[in-house]
């Protein structure tokens, strides 16, 4: 009888909150719409996904300033005038002694500052270009100098030290730098031109010159070579004086020219070659200085440029970084333009998504950066993206692309579905939660009239 006496309770109860107007409300799709509201509810298919990302969209962009580098131009350094050599005549000896500079001990060579370094990567052409063979082997050639900090500054990559490495390691340190900034690290590179390391000749010669020190090793007899040869027509007392590391090496030219191997004596990088005629050390020594004086004099000025490049370098990473602050801050102040998604239902919280800058996001990120949908109450068969008509005049217009996750592999499309300013994703709530909470709500009342109906 208690049974009973409280069904029919239950029953008045609900009669009596129904006639009130008192009403469990939760929300839902209806795909008949209501009023002026048109909804078409689609599923989402592998195929309706692609249908429904051909909505134009562009992601707004992070601004330059997040983009831009402190960079730096190459340092030019300073020079001047060589000093005039300093001529005093000496009585000449009985005979000339030979001393050889020892052999370098050099391994490969060693990119430095002032080498030009050709960088070549594949040209992307079309199909039928290539099948033609019109791209076969074209590939684009830019060059690139190595600065005073030693560095190329190439575009999208940023500064890539190679100074002191040989191409080998240059080319390992490149393709590191080309997979972390995600570009295609297919390339080869290759010293265009040889500026860090040479050998000055003058004196008796042609054409003084500076010969650069390449791949392969530079030896006397190239050097002298590439001065237009030796312009002595009295080999008695001429010879070939070879400055290295503070100390004057001395090889007659008469010996020079019957001992092959006093012709192949290898240089290195810093030497200054110098042809005497006749027997004037202090002529020597003068060029030897002039070559020291004018090195020194261009390295102040590189010093003093790459300190102003510092500076400069400086101040623009100090303007770049508060410009960023800036914008930063702006962005926590929610004062910048930006675009949204909707969360609403059954989600682990009620939220806006902020869409990315520079790239999409898909419904899964949307819904996992806010927790997911909560199985014990949401339902994974009804997960809803209402995206509206993008047409004004049809404001009314509702699409509700469907996302039915009870098979759990359906949530793969959920990666590949894009997001679109102002989408509402909506999950709705689960039968057995829906009458829970009708119950949680009318319960108290229920008690309430049968406490008034037992007092009268």
């Amino acid at each position: 009888m208690v049974i009973k006496g409280f069904k029919g309770l239950a029953a008045a109860g609900m009669l009596l909150l129904g006639a009130c107007g008192i009403a469990y409300q939760s929300p839902s799709v209806n795909p008949l719409g209501g009023g002026d509201t048109k909804v078409r509810v689609l599923r989402i298919t592998p195929e309706s996904a692609i249908v429904a990302n051909r909505a134009g969209y562009a992601p707004k962009e992070l601004p330059s300033i997040f983009f831009n580098t402190a960079g730096g131009g190459a340092v030019q350094p300073g020079g001047g005038a060589a000093p005039a050599p300093v001529v005093d005549y000496q009585n000449r000896p009985s005979s000339m002694q030979t001393r050889v500079p020892p052999a370098p001990n050099e391994g490969p060579y060693r990119i430095g500052v002032g080498d030009v370094l050709l960088l070549a990567t594949p040209q992307i052409g079309s199909t039928v270009e290539q099948l033609t063979g019109l791209l076969a082997a074209a590939n684009s050639r830019q060059g690139y100098t190595v600065q005073d900090d030693g560095a190329i500054a190439i575009p999208h990559v940023g500064r890539v030290p190679v100074s002191g490495s040989t191409l080998e390691e240059a080319e390992n340190t490149l393709f590191q730098r080309l997979v972390e900034t995600d570009i295609e690290p297919t390339f080869s590179l290759e010293v265009a031109e040889f500026n860090s390391k040479k050998v000055s000749i003058g004196g008796a010669v042609q054409n003084p010159s500076v010969a650069p020190i390449t791949l392969t090793p530079l030896y006397l007899d190239e050097a002298l070579a590439a001065a237009g040869g030796v312009n002595a027509a009295d080999l008695d007392y001429a010879s070939v004086r070879i400055y290295r590391d503070g100390t004057i090496y001395q090889i007659p030219l008469d010996a020079l020219y019957s001992n092959r191997s006093l012709a192949r004596v290898q240089l290195t990088d810093g030497d200054v070659v110098f042809v005497d005629t006749a027997y004037e050390l202090d002529r020597a020594q003068a060029y030897f200085e002039e070559r020291i004086r004018l090195a020194e004099f261009r390295q102040g000025a590189r010093i003093a440029a790459l300190n102003e490049l510092n500076a400069e370098v400086g101040l623009r990473r100090g303007a770049l970084g508060e410009a960023r602050d800036n914008y930063m801050t702006r962005l926590e102040l929610d004062s910048v333009d930006r675009d949204y998604v909707y969360l609403t239902g059954e989600v682990d919280s009620q939220a806006r998504y902020a869409l990315p800058f520079g790239r999409t996001a898909s419904l899964a990120d949307a819904l996992y950066e806010n927790g997911g949908v909560p199985t014990q109450t949401g339902n994974v068969r009804e997960i809803y993206v209402l995206r509206g008509s993008p047409d004004p005049r049809e404001f009314g217009a509702i699409t509700a692309w469907q996302l039915d996750g009870r098979d759990a592999a359906s949530f793969l499309l959920a990666t590949r579905f894009e997001m679109r300013p102002n989408d509402v994703i909506f999950v709705a709530e689960q039968p057995v939660t829906r009458w829970s909470r009708v119950i949680s709500q009318i319960t108290p009342s229920l008690v309430t009239y049968a406490a008034s109906a037992a007092s009268n």
